[in-house]
């Protein structure tokens, strides 16, 4: 007994860590875990205390997880600091409007029991409400009233790994839409992003193991027969040279034919520029009511370059052209317009972009030089390294890696680090791909 009493005493000033071993697969060391929050840890009542949450109050409550419950729909995991809340209750009120409780759940070994309120100390479900997101601050007006400090919820880890996830069967993509974006709700260290680009979806997470266990469970839940793939790189492309280009356009079907001549320069810009269409014609060698039309159809062009991917940072300048009364319109001014691109793109010394990442990985000093050998082997420019911001004795190291490079470096960062390592990063610029991409 002495033991348990001076182990509780040691968790409540946060001078030990207890560590429980189990599997949760086959719900071995469940109930001992159990046991321990309830009898070791300190109670709802003297937590509140340190959060500086007064016990007088209007009531206030806090989601820590988001699930959706077969027949109950969307449940929101709660927890009660201070006061009652009924099954019925408006919360978050804001003139007038608020989320009504629909329903609460009691969860003894994951079996809901339905309960009619819930007080300070309860771990309970809220059903239907609607937009809650998990960490939300729940009482009668959404604020915490009484002078109650903030309560704080951790940040979301970065994502650091992602798959591409698309279905078996095409009329299956609006039920995988709802799947995944349940499964976002319920782990919200997991997004989902559609990348107009590839035209992929693709999920994100914290890891392999992370992506393939979420997988499961949405596979599970939907039914749906899912398939996974490393996500593409959104290639760009650009050109080297400047090109001078002329087409025409001249078909006689019976009745009206199709005329258009168009002469245009393409030209280079710096890096990030993106697309830009200049008009200089003179002497109304292209009518005005067509050049819109020369313009969009250069644009539309560029989305796909010589090397198959969209072609950036170019300029297309109309300076000649010919037109015939009859014959010419928008539609034959946009196909001459798509062959001067077409050919003139191809002459320009065409070359693919490759994404490039900042990249910031944080390991405990001893692994630095881990860290660093491994950002090289993956044609990562290093840019040094220094103490992470309050962490002492553990690193963060700066380098730019192309976005190829990066989808399986934190199964291999971890490896090396004996599970430590982590990283963030962010687009930061395209440049010319190397012959390793």
């Amino acid at each position: 007994g002495e033991v348990f009493v001076r182990l509780r005493a040691d968790l409540a000033v946060d001078a030990v860590v207890q560590v429980v071993l189990g599997a949760a697969e086959n719900a071995n060391g469940i109930r001992r875990l159990w046991k321990t929050l309830r009898h070791d840890t300190p109670g709802a009542t003297v937590t509140a205390l340190r959060r500086g949450i007064p016990a007088d109050g209007e009531p206030l409550a806090q989601t820590f997880k988001t699930i959706h419950a077969g027949h109950a729909g969307r449940v929101s995991l709660v927890r009660i600091w201070r006061g009652t809340i009924r099954d019925g209750t408006s919360l978050n009120s804001t003139s007038g409007a608020g989320q009504r409780v629909g329903g609460i759940h009691r969860m003894p070994f994951g079996e809901p029991a339905k309960a009619a309120e819930a007080t300070a100390g309860d771990l309970v479900g809220f059903g239907r409400l609607d937009g809650i997101a998990t960490g939300a601050i729940l009482s009668a007006n959404g604020g915490q009233g009484n002078g109650a400090s903030p309560l704080p919820w951790p940040p979301t880890p970065a994502p650091v790994y992602s798959l591409a996830v698309s279905t078996a069967a095409r009329g299956d993509d609006v039920k995988l839409s709802s799947a995944l974006q349940r499964l976002a709700e319920e782990d919200s260290s997991i997004e989902v992003a559609q990348i107009p680009d590839t035209g992929e979806t693709i999920l994100r997470g914290q890891g392999e193991i992370h992506l393939n266990a979420a997988i499961e469970r949405l596979t599970r839940a939907s039914g749906l027969k899912l398939t996974t793939a490393r996500p593409a790189v959104a290639y760009r492309e650009t050109i080297r040279r400047p090109v001078h280009q002329q087409a025409r356009l001249k078909r006689q079907t019976g009745g009206h034919g199709q005329f258009a001549d168009v002469t245009i320069d393409i030209a280079p810009l710096p890096r990030g520029e993106g697309f830009l269409f200049i008009d200089k014609v003179v002497g109304g060698a292209v009518p005005r009511q067509y050049i819109p039309a020369v313009g969009e159809a250069a644009e539309e062009a560029a989305r796909k370059g010589p090397l198959g991917h969209p072609c950036v940072d170019i300029s297309v300048t109309l300076v000649d052209g010919g037109f015939h009364n009859v014959d010419s319109s928008d539609m034959a001014f946009r196909t001459a317009t798509r062959m001067a691109m077409q050919e003139g793109l191809a002459r320009a010394d065409p070359v693919l972009l490759e994404p490039i990442e900042q990249v910031i990985v944080t390991v405990p000093s001893a692994f630095t030089p881990n860290a660093q050998r491994l950002l090289s082997g993956r044609r990562g420019r290093l840019f040094g390294f220094g103490e992470h911001p309050g962490w002492p004795g553990w690193d963060d190291v700066v380098a730019q890696v192309p976005a190829a490079e990066m989808h399986d470096l934190i199964i291999e960062l971890r490896s090396l680090t004996q599970g430590l390592g982590t990283y963030t990063h962010r687009f930061d610029h395209l440049a010319e791909a190397s012959s390793r991409s």
